[in-house]
């Protein structure tokens, strides 16, 4: 690696604070929340104005190059809908990126809700059942477990744990990794539980490291 790669790669560690205290560090990556972080942004990392047919999403090879800068292992968990094709070729990117074996992916759930027939109107997609009936689907895969068993299977390989996540489902988690000696750095974006904060020992908000792990895709 040049002079200039490595230098380039401790000041990004440098100004997100991540120190020589936070030794060792697996990355646990929570997809389906990271997915999202940007989904209202209207600006790119510059603050330019987007066009309308544009949006901000997150670049994988971004992500994963991120990552690395300061982790010793980087695992990436995603749900896929084995119905969409673009879903089935997203799963396929992500396991080259992040490799096979750090790459973990299960089906997406798909949930009826039925609204009250007067919140119909506010939803663009809607589907019909067997008796008529209008309902939507919720699209649900959470990993709380998964991640939660790897990182105590992996307990003895590393010493500060990552999560690219702002789901306070993981605060029993965090609190877990505290009292076994782990630090513990949040990535998230947007607002979080005051429980969840206060399981980390450094906080990184998702718009500081937007210029990292994001792309400008122009909508067809």
């Amino acid at each position: 690696m040049s002079t200039l790669e490595e230098f380039k790669k401790q000041y990004i560690r440098d100004d997100l604070g991540i120190t020589e205290e936070f030794a060792n560090i697996f990355s646990f990556i929570d997809f389906g929340n990271v997915n999202n972080w940007f989904e209202e942004d209207r600006q790119d990392y510059d603050n330019n104005q987007l066009d309308d047919n544009q949006k901000i999403v997150i670049n994988l090879e971004g992500l994963k190059r991120f990552a690395d800068i300061f982790s010793s292992k980087v695992r990436n968990y995603y749900g896929y809908d084995p119905n969409n094709l673009g879903s089935k070729r997203y799963t396929y990117v992500n396991a080259k990126i992040f490799g096979k074996r750090n790459f973990i992916t299960k089906k997406l759930q798909k949930i009826k809700h039925y609204p009250e027939s007067e919140d119909l109107s506010l939803f663009d997609e809607l589907h019909t059942d067997k008796k008529g009936k209008k309902y939507i689907e919720i699209r649900k895969s959470n990993f709380d477990v998964e991640m939660s068993v790897d990182a105590i299977k992996m307990l003895k390989h590393y010493d500060t744990f990552c999560l690219f996540s702002g789901d306070s489902d993981f605060t029993y988690l965090n609190n877990f990794l505290k009292k076994a000696g782990k630090r513990i750095i949040l990535i998230k974006a947007g607002n979080i539980t005051s429980y969840l904060r206060k399981t980390a020992d450094l906080i990184i908000n998702a718009q500081r490291i937007k210029k990292h792990i994001t792309k400008i895709k122009t909508k067809a």
